[in-house]
């Protein structure tokens, strides 16, 4: 087990360098799918996709537009019935979580313009909402994100990044076990993509949930996750462990490797489509 550690600058959390992966993964759920299928109509999204993701695992999911990813995380998160196939958190396939066990980030912060930042992650509580603990927990997850002094303010007044702060916050709000990232930095600019991507990588290392990420940039793929699943047309064309320690540094020799690796095989399946 990893000791890990916090330090702030300027009202910014950042990892420590001995903060390598999570101090406990045993909040986490496994993820396991077996013949996962999804059609619309006579177009075969999903084609019978096999995986496990064991508890507390970061994993990021990649490929081109259209090859069924953001569809996957609909089913895992239950926002769409699959076609054929299953899949289920935990070890028993019979077992059902509890709703407060997944979560999900959006790229669009979806907060409530008419509510304070501190109403608005107490949203996630579902029935502790505007209860003392639920304003304590909220309080908490707020200081989480960097954004405690925030708590009044209007979401109107905040950039974009502040904004996904306060999204992540009440995403954490309720101590989820899985946490799904439908492209949570996609619309941020750059310097700012890289700054959450910190924080994202710090709250999944102190809180130990089981991440599923669903991304087009592959740079953060590699930066966040253990392991990078490769979409295409509907099947998993690569199965790709990154054994990199953290916090990883953008540009190292060792990330772009990995990262050419992944962009190789995803223009050879684009070659291979563009010449049949």
């Amino acid at each position: 087990m990893t000791v890990h550690a916090l330090k702030r600058f300027d009202n910014v959390t950042e990892l420590a360098p001995q903060a390598l992966v999570p101090a406990d993964t045993s909040r986490g759920l496994s993820i396991t799918a077996q013949g996962l299928e999804k059609s619309f109509g006579d177009n075969r999204v999903l084609r019978g996709l096999d995986f496990h993701v064991p508890a507390g695992q970061f994993v990021a999911i990649v490929g081109r537009s259209g090859c069924g990813k953001s569809t996957l995380l609909r089913l895992l998160l239950n926002l769409d019935q699959a076609s054929g196939g299953q899949f289920w958190f935990g070890e028993r396939n019979d077992a059902k979580p509890d709703k407060s066990a997944v979560r999900v980030m959006f790229q669009e912060p979806r907060l409530l313009p008419w509510a304070s930042v501190l109403s608005n992650v107490e949203v996630g509580l579902g029935d502790k909402r505007g209860t003392p603990e639920g304003r304590a927990l909220a309080l908490d997850a707020l200081r989480n994100v960097g954004l405690e002094t925030r708590r009044d303010d209007w979401p109107a007044v905040l950039s974009g990044g502040q904004k996904q702060r306060v999204a992540l916050a009440r995403a954490l709000v309720s101590n989820p076990r899985v946490l799904a990232f439908d492209e949570p930095l996609g619309a941020l600019d750059a310097l700012t993509r890289i700054s959450m991507q910190k924080l994202l990588g710090q709250v999944w290392v102190d809180q130990g949930f089981t991440a599923i990420m669903v991304t087009h940039d592959v740079a953060e793929a590699v930066t966040l996750a253990d392991r990078v699943l490769i979409i295409e047309e509907g099947e998993i064309a690569m199965d790709l462990s990154v054994d990199l320690p953290r916090p990883r540094e953008r540009g190292s020799v060792e990330v772009a490797q990995l990262e050419g690796r992944i962009l190789r095989e995803l223009f050879r399946n684009s070659k291979a489509g563009e010449d049949a």
